[in-house]
């Protein structure tokens, strides 16, 4: 069954702390975590997805792991402003072969991470064809961020800074350049995301608890005139 939202203080989250259980069945012990959000890779084939997930998953890096085939996730454990967030990564694979497979998970997603490689101009172009795939299949409220992986090899970049910072700004997207190798921002661009998902739930949950709050003043007061209509005629 799907648990309740639950507005405590903190600072920050307009003075509401999101806690959302998950679908638990019933006799289950409790989560060890508040809320679970689903976040999704998307980019090119070998712009470094993988290695990206496991850096931020496992602290390592393997630059000999085979291409993934269909789709793969990992997950990891954040607290962010107090509420223990349970991230579910999904690394899709980057050939075209594959992405009616992945399309399916778009649907699904509250965060994604379209990436591209700097030393590869090719799967830099390509970001609008996959930003276009996420307009057309992922929920409108899914929060998005803009990664240039391999930020390491700097000698061979052929993706000015700059020129993807503008590509970020036209999307509205947020912007790192990453380096799984070097484990340069891949912490922070993951957290961050996940700030993002966390603060647009949270902002959602406010409107619904505003929006029952004003339902039942309304019932309320309803149910006033009521009783003073009725008392009226039994005069």
């Amino acid at each position: 069954m799907f648990g309740s939202v639950m507005p405590s203080g903190s600072p920050g989250m307009r003075g509401t702390t999101l806690f959302l259980t998950l679908w638990v069945r019933e006799g289950t012990t409790p989560k060890q975590y508040d809320v679970l959000f689903r976040l999704l890779l998307l980019g090119d084939s070998g712009v470094g997805k993988t290695c990206m997930l496991r850096r931020f998953t496992e602290g390592e890096f393997d630059p000999s792991h085979i291409s993934t085939i269909g789709v793969d996730f990992k997950m990891k454990t954040l607290e962010i402003d107090g509420v223990r967030v349970r991230v579910q990564i999904w690394d899709t694979a980057g050939q075209e072969r594959y992405q009616t497979i992945t399309k399916q998970y778009y649907r699904r997603a509250q965060g994604i991470i379209l990436v591209y490689d700097i030393t590869n101009q090719q799967s830099f172009l390509h970001i609008s064809k996959w930003a276009s795939d996420v307009d057309e299949c992922a929920p409108d409220k899914v929060q998005r961020m803009l990664i240039g992986n391999k930020c390491d090899e700097e000698p061979r970049r052929q993706v000015a800074k700059e020129q993807a910072s503008k590509l970020a700004q036209n999307y509205k997207m947020d912007f790192f350049e990453t380096s799984a190798s070097s484990n340069v921002n891949i912490s922070e661009s993951f957290t961050r995301l996940t700030e993002l998902v966390l603060q647009a739930y949270t902002k959602e949950a406010d409107n619904l608890l505003s929006s029952l709050d004003e339902y039942l003043d309304k019932a309320a007061l309803g149910g006033s005139k009521d009783n003073i209509a009725h008392r009226g005629c039994a005069c």
